[in-house]
């Protein structure tokens, strides 16, 4: 019995500071840096097999539209705060106008958004059948941020990185980030002492000297460390080819924690100087993982902003990862229901 006391005292603490942690997420400016996209869902269903291939003929029944990458991670955090701005890039295109409005319909500054003639804007189609993923198409067109655009978008960066509580990095390897943007935003982060969170790509090879927190997944995690990439082991506390790879990475990155997600493994921290926390997956059902590495940098970087400590932020990132992936298309977790999965730790 005086076992069971202390452990029901030991719940009632962790759940008070999540709640004191949830609570502070509306009191957070939050800005968001990286490649904007559009996300389109085609729904449909499925009766018959085409005759002029083995492909499913999937008949319409409506269409919807979504802010995708780094504004995906924006309309996340929209969720927890009214004060979101973003920066980026879109075409001047039908794709890009569609983009922004739905962005400022979420109450989102767009201020920051550049619309550059001859940029294609990114739109991912997916046609989604019977809660499933028949086929995703890209239309996009890779091109690097104009050199006459950097500068712009050094000295407006500086304000805003500045005016923030917490800046979120979302690089999709769409062209807006390169090196010098990137050294330029550690470096306002670091002079103005702003939590920064990266989710890195790892095609562009870019470093993001001294961030808060990198969140990779494993295949993103493996290809940046220049490693192998490797079965996982049944457990990841004992896989050794993962242990190895979060201490090259830290290393490497020289961030602050770097949070590994392993899909239906959960994820995994890791911290200097302390040894690795595995954090199972809290997902009951999985109906779609499109957006859910977005819900989780969205929600680590706002418990960060909100005081917690970095075990705290992974576990409430994990929470809400779990959640979106039980959601159809590019979902976002409303704080109703992380207050519930929170509850339930």
């Amino acid at each position: 019995m005086r076992g069971m006391g202390a452990l029901l005292r030991r719940n009632n603490r962790m759940l008070d500071r999540f709640g004191a942690i949830l609570a502070g997420f509306p009191r957070q400016r939050l800005l968001v840096i990286g490649d904007l996209m559009l996300d389109e869902f085609i729904w449909g269903s499925v009766s018959r097999i085409s005759p002029e291939a083995p492909v499913p003929v999937v008949n319409v029944t409506g269409e919807s539209y979504y802010p995708g990458g780094a504004a995906n991670v924006a309309r996340n955090l929209r969720e927890f705060t009214a004060d979101v701005a973003v920066v980026g890039m879109a075409g001047n295109d039908p794709a890009g106008r569609r983009l922004l409005e739905l962005l400022c319909g979420c109450g989102i500054d767009t201020g920051g958004v550049r619309q550059v003639e001859g940029v294609q804007t990114t739109v991912k189609t997916r046609i989604v059948a019977r809660n499933q993923q028949v086929v995703r198409v890209d239309r996009e067109r890779k091109m690097p941020l104009p050199p006459e655009e950097v500068e712009r978008v050094m000295k407006q960066l500086e304000h805003a990185i500045a005016a923030a509580d917490a800046v979120v990095v979302a690089d999709y390897g769409k062209g807006f980030l390169n090196q010098p943007l990137a050294d330029h935003i550690c470096g306002v982060a670091r002079r103005y002492r702003k939590i920064l969170a990266v989710d890195p790509h790892p095609h562009t090879s870019l470093t993001w000297p001294d961030a808060t927190a990198v969140k990779p997944n494993r295949t993103e995690a493996f290809l940046a460390a220049a490693m192998p990439s490797a079965e996982p082991a049944s457990s990841p506390l004992e896989d050794a080819v993962l242990l190895e790879l979060g201490t090259r990475l830290l290393s490497a990155w020289r961030c602050g924690l770097l949070l590994v997600t392993l899909g239906e493994q959960g994820m995994m921290l890791f911290q200097p100087d302390r040894p690795p926390h595995h954090i199972p997956a809290r997902a009951k059902e999985v109906f779609d993982v499109s957006g859910a590495g977005d819900t989780a940098i969205a929600v680590l970087t706002m418990a960060l902003a909100a005081g917690a400590s970095a075990l705290e932020a992974a576990e409430l990132a994990n929470c809400a990862s779990g959640l979106a992936v039980g959601k159809l298309g590019t979902a976002t977790v409303r704080m109703d229901e992380l207050k519930a999965a929170a509850a339930a730790l």
